[in-house]
């Protein structure tokens, strides 16, 4: 959708803000670019819609050479958002939005239609927001509308110049979050420019990591944290890029331990006898279709007080603790696993990333949490495992292999 080949912008004074630099994004993809202030990325974003004219070289877009493009004709087919928005304080919200169709001729009532339309999209109702005024929102709103705005046309190209740094860092989460869901509608082409690394780990298909006026990386969000290219781009993206790397891997099926397993209406003395056989402290509970409905103790179902008490002390012992553990009642001789099993609410779905699932742990003091595809139950992730697959993940990226061809080396367990 967008290529650059041997672009070079160089000023009178002789400063090159872009020296050669070629590269390709694909139709639909998400590229960040992250740098530095002053290492040209923002220069790079600004010569697509020709806000920049490069000094040599050629940008194509979707096939064209964008030189031999009107530069107004140009920019009406490119959606722009800014950080300080730049929208017009005399216009309302709904108009602010309309602006673009406007001056594409599109007629009054179908130019508002369509901005009614994207402040619903970005989540703000046009009833409620559309009669506004700029100064009438706040800043993480202002940022909604000028992206509705970027959007009216449905240009296939969006460029997004530094567009969450005004606001306070929980806005900023949340506009990134709203984004992310938008472009997984949307699919646009997008170059979108930032000085912070965590914001283009967060939402970058793939990152160009800006030197001094040329890329020294280009490459995958996993792969930029697993194995930086360059000492200068290990520098930059933080002696934490470990911790980082857990926002952008993956739960899988492969890092999945695969506990006991009881139904609900299994007789609790023949669950109980299963597990004292198998030396299992607890086991997950499924109702009949499958789907998880919490866990159940040995203890509790081999009906012995001590053996509760032992049991829930065993929350200290992440390989073998049920989340939120307590000393539960013993149970009575001829009941079913129903009326013993606990609700659980530490589970995730296959797929989420794996600082999702550190958090989750965290905020449920557990030792695992079960893993959904759905509503079917696939296995538990320990702290363990976790650990394996961030190691995995690190190694595979690091040798250039598929990561599920990595196998690692682990102590036994004392």
């Amino acid at each position: 959708m967008i290529r650059f080949e041997h672009v070079t912008k160089r000023y009178a004074d002789g400063t090159t803000a872009v020296d050669d630099l070629s590269f390709e994004v694909a139709k639909g993809e998400l590229i960040t670019l992250v740098g530095p202030s002053g290492c040209g990325k923002t220069t790079t974003m600004k010569m697509v819609n020709r806000l920049i004219e490069p000094t040599s070289g050629t940008i194509h877009l979707d096939g064209d050479d964008i030189s031999a493009i009107d530069p107004v004709e140009l920019r009406r087919r490119i959606g722009y958002v800014i950080q300080q928005v730049g929208l017009f304080p005399h216009k309302t919200v709904l108009d602010n939005t309309a602006t673009v169709p406007h001056l594409l001729g599109w007629t009054r009532k179908k130019a508002r239609a369509r901005a009614a339309e994207l402040l619903d999209l970005v989540g703000l109702a046009p009833s409620t927001y559309g009669d506004r005024y700029p100064d009438q929102l706040s800043g993480g709103q202002r940022q909604r509308v000028g992206v509705a705005r970027a959007l009216a046309a449905d240009p296939p190209v969006l460029l997004m110049d530094e567009p969450f740094g005004a606001v306070d860092p929980v806005v900023r989460e949340h506009l990134q979050n709203e984004f992310l869901r938008l472009q997984s509608t949307l699919h646009k082409t997008v170059l979108f420019v930032t000085h912070d690394i965590e914001e283009a780990v967060r939402l970058g298909d793939r990152i160009a990591v800006y030197g001094a006026g040329r890329i020294e990386q280009f490459d995958t969000p996993a792969t930029v944290l697993g194995a930086p290219a360059t000492p200068y781009t290990a520098e930059f993206v933080g002696a934490d890029r470990g911790l980082k790397r857990l926002s952008v891997t993956p739960v899988e099926t492969g890092d999945l331990e695969q506990p006991p397993v009881v139904r609900l209406d299994d007789p609790a003395d023949r669950a109980a006898a299963r597990l004292t056989a198998d030396g299992a402290p607890w086991a997950v509970v499924l109702d009949a279709d499958g789907a998880i409905h919490g866990w159940v103790s040995a203890a509790t179902l081999s009906g012995s007080p001590e053996a509760s008490a032992a049991g829930a002390t065993a929350g200290a012992d992440a390989r073998s603790a049920a989340p939120g553990a307590r000393t539960g009642a013993s149970a009575p001789k001829g009941t079913t696993v129903r009326a013993h099993a606990r609700r659980m609410d530490a589970w995730l779905p296959l797929g989420a990333p794996l600082k999702q699932a550190f958090s989750t742990m965290l905020q449920h003091d557990a030792g695992w949490i079960a893993v959904l595809d759905g509503e079917r139950f696939l296995g538990v992730l320990t702290p363990g495992r976790l650990h394996a697959a961030l190691r995995r993940s690190t190694t595979a990226d690091a040798a250039n292999i598929p990561r599920g061809e990595v196998a690692l080396d682990r102590v036994p367990d004392a």
